[in-house]
């Protein structure tokens, strides 16, 4: 008998006649996933094999794969001849000597003997006559010992799913640039459109030397983060110190973040366009803070020209995106005390509900275009 990874995939399942191209992407995927793991890949009726490693990676195997999108569920298994007394061997090992269990069949090859259910029967009875300190419970048991006949001559067993990420495979659903921040809700949001398919590749604006260096590296290590689900990214990083100096000097305070937004906008639709991305994708959640009411992200929108923007946490409460920021690993680090480039300047009482009439009376102020073919002279490219 032999260890193998059995992969079952989400929702790949209910594609037509283009399956054949998610299936494309989620097995280079895999393979990328496990780049640098001796292994091989296999496909078989609705379901992946890993097979062919040394058992000692295991653990980082399973590491890997759980931030797979199109990963529904996977299991480690041991692989053995397709008969009772192969099987029993086998399921002594994966099976706990005390508790409650049940035995799970499937039988893929209609050629083996037994059905499902007399497979189930008779290898319950036997591993009931070894351990007698379990009890058979088929609606509630504590564990599960699964059987399933492959054919050619092989069956599978193993005793526990294990939860993968879902979603769709990164590659399958274009590219989109995400406004990165060195808070909880961005790197989620990128998270969540890389769980649709989407590639994310990353913005983010700073006010150096107003901002220090290790705010940098903050984002750079949330941007790595996303890069583990997402099949790798890139950071690109554009200077915000000059518009927000300028801002400061010659327009409102109140309106100071608002229009600061904008040119964020503008800036990052100009390079989403240049880097052939289909979207903006921002961590905005409505009402969360000042310029995140309807009327700021209005003012914000209005100067994206060509591109959607997509919001998928718009709906979200606070604690919600902390649960998921918790989940996939970025909390710890959104929360280090380096402060953006939001935070500079700041004033007291920033605009709740700003009217674009006044946004573009002070818009008018400034050298809108000059400050934007500085901030890209200023643009910097990390490959994570």
């Amino acid at each position: 008998m032999k260890k193998v990874i059995i992969i079952r995939y989400a929702e790949l399942f209910l594609k037509g006649k283009n399956r054949g191209f998610f299936e494309k992407a989620f097995e280079a995927n895999i393979q990328r996933a496990l780049k640098g793991i001796e292994h091989e890949l296999l496909r078989q009726s609705g379901r992946y094999l890993v097979v062919n490693f040394a058992e000692e990676v295991i653990d980082e195997m399973i590491v890997r794969l759980k931030k797979v999108f199109g990963i529904h569920t996977f299991s480690v298994a041991y692989e053995t001849d397709a008969n009772m007394d192969a099987i029993f061997a086998v399921a002594k090992t994966v099976c706990k000597q005390e508790g409650s269990f049940k035995v799970a069949s499937h039988r893929g090859d209609k050629k083996f003997p037994l059905t499902s259910i007399e497979i189930s029967k008779e290898l319950g009875g036997r591993l009931l006559s070894v351990y007698h300190n379990l009890t058979v419970d088929v609606h509630n048991p504590s564990f599960t010992v699964n059987v399933d006949i492959r054919e050619g001559g092989k069956a599978l067993v193993f005793s526990e799913f294990i939860e993968g990420a879902n979603g769709m495979p990164v590659g399958t659903a274009g590219k989109g640039l995400l406004l990165i921040s060195g808070g909880i809700d961005s790197p989620v949001a990128g998270y969540m459109m890389a769980k649709r398919g989407m590639n994310v590749e990353c913005l983010h604006f700073h006010s150096y030397p107003y901002t220090n260096m290790q705010a940098k590296e903050k984002v750079v290590e949330l941007a790595t983060t996303i890069a583990s689900y997402s099949c790798g990214t890139k950071l690109y990083t554009v200077s915000v110190t000059h518009i927000q100096e300028e801002i400061h000097k010659k327009c409102r305070p109140e309106l100071m973040i608002t229009l600061l937004r904008r040119f964020m906008f503008r800036i990052a639709e100009r390079h989403a366009l240049h880097i052939s991305a289909q979207c903006l994708i921002t961590g905005e959640s409505l009402g969360q803070v000042a310029s995140q009411t309807i009327e700021g992200m209005t003012s914000s929108n209005s100067v994206v020209e060509k591109l959607p923007v997509l919001r998928p946490l718009v709906g979200f409460d606070k604690n919600e995106i902390i649960d998921r920021s918790v989940k996939i690993g970025t909390y710890e680090t959104s929360i280090l005390p380096y402060e953006d480039c939001c935070t500079v300047f700041l004033p007291d009482f920033p605009a709740i509900r700003p009217k674009l009439k006044d946004i573009l009376m002070e818009e008018r102020k400034l050298d809108v275009e000059g400050l934007i073919k500085t901030a890209f002279e200023s643009m910097e490219k990390i490959e994570l």
